[in-house]
């Protein structure tokens, strides 16, 4: 964990300090096979105590990473070693929880992706997605954010006409964020690391609360340039917006 900086709208505006895993926001994605075992070394680079928590994975007490109840909080120049085995298999998150507002906020935050052991269950052989993408929201320090980006610095998403995609939201902030596509819609096929089988359902808007996380995939058939963006309109058109 350090301190780093990012533009947040484009090369024509002013950086931005933040705080990230190896200075980047969002961290590395870390992507591992059901399993696979992980094991990370987190060395402190800030100016006060941090640590991880590994959102929504299933593992031993003492690597859960929340201070004073698992772990002490590492000190500055301090280190740790985190080390398990993940799952369940499925879309996660990992980022600070030590003075976690302000931490997460200015960018102590990564997507952690843990794919099933048994092929048939993987997106690209199950519904034939040829794109996984990840889609981490923020709404803290640095202002409204897609993979730590504000638009029109975010990236769009091009695929082909008649493409499967994946997207797997992501919401690290402290809102809830409405995401609507225009044009198509979304099928909404896991939600918090969990397939939702016979659950499954379509949407055009999807309200994604702090803390969870949603796989939809998208049947891309209606060709054009799409909107695709938060339904709190000032969260889309503010200065500060997504």
């Amino acid at each position: 964990a350090r301190q780093g900086k990012v533009r947040l709208r484009g090369a024509d505006w002013p950086e931005t300090p933040i705080w990230g895993y190896d200075g980047a926001v969002p961290g590395t994605t870390l992507r591992l096979k059901q399993g696979d075992e992980l094991k990370v070394r987190l060395i402190n680079e800030l100016s006060e105590p941090t640590l991880i928590h590994w959102h929504g994975l299933r593992l031993p007490n003492a690597m859960d990473g929340v201070p004073f109840l698992t772990q002490d909080p590492i000190p500055p120049g301090g280190t740790f070693v985190y080390e398990f085995v993940p799952g369940p298999f499925g879309s996660h998150m990992y980022h600070s929880h030590h003075n976690a507002t302000d931490q997460v906020g200015r960018g102590l935050l990564g997507a952690f992706l843990v794919d099933p052991a048994d092929p048939a269950q993987r997106y690209d052989t199950k519904y034939g997605a040829t794109q996984d993408i990840v889609w981490i929201s923020n709404d803290a320090y640095g202002g409204f954010t897609i993979n730590g980006r504000q638009f029109p610095a975010t990236a769009p998403i091009v695929a082909a006409q008649g493409e499967q995609i994946i997207i797997r939201f992501m919401n690290e902030g402290v809102m809830m964020h409405p995401w609507h596509l225009h044009g198509m819609p979304m099928r909404v096929v896991a939600r918090d690391g969990y397939p939702l089988g016979t659950a499954e359902f379509t949407a055009d808007t999807l309200g994604v609360n702090p803390g969870e996380r949603f796989d939809v995939l998208i049947d891309c058939r209606n060709p054009g340039a799409w909107a695709f963006h938060c339904h709190i309109l000032p969260h889309a058109e503010g200065m500060d917006g997504m």
